[in-house]
């Protein structure tokens, strides 16, 4: 696969801009962003695709970290 040039570059990255506000506006549901969905894929190559989908769900993750802590889960309570 050939580099992309700085135009393909920033349609990708306007691409995954779009739909990560539409995701973030609609609260993650995909449905109401299947055509940014659509175009983010058309103009990313696939690696970009998956890296920014991973990229995306890590900074959510972090962030959900850093605002509300790390909460461990319930030990299961030993039967008698």
């Amino acid at each position: 696969m050939a580099a992309l040039n700085a135009a393909q570059r920033k349609a990708c990255w306007d691409a995954r801009d779009r739909l990560w506000e539409c995701l973030d506006t609609n609260k993650d549901q995909a449905p109401p962003c299947q055509s940014f969905q659509k175009e983010f894929e058309a103009s990313c190559p696939n690696q970009w695709v998956k890296y920014f989908t991973r990229r995306r769900d890590y900074l959510k993750f972090k962030e959900k970290m850093e605002t509300e802590g790390f909460k461990p889960a319930e030990r299961p309570q030993p039967s008698s």
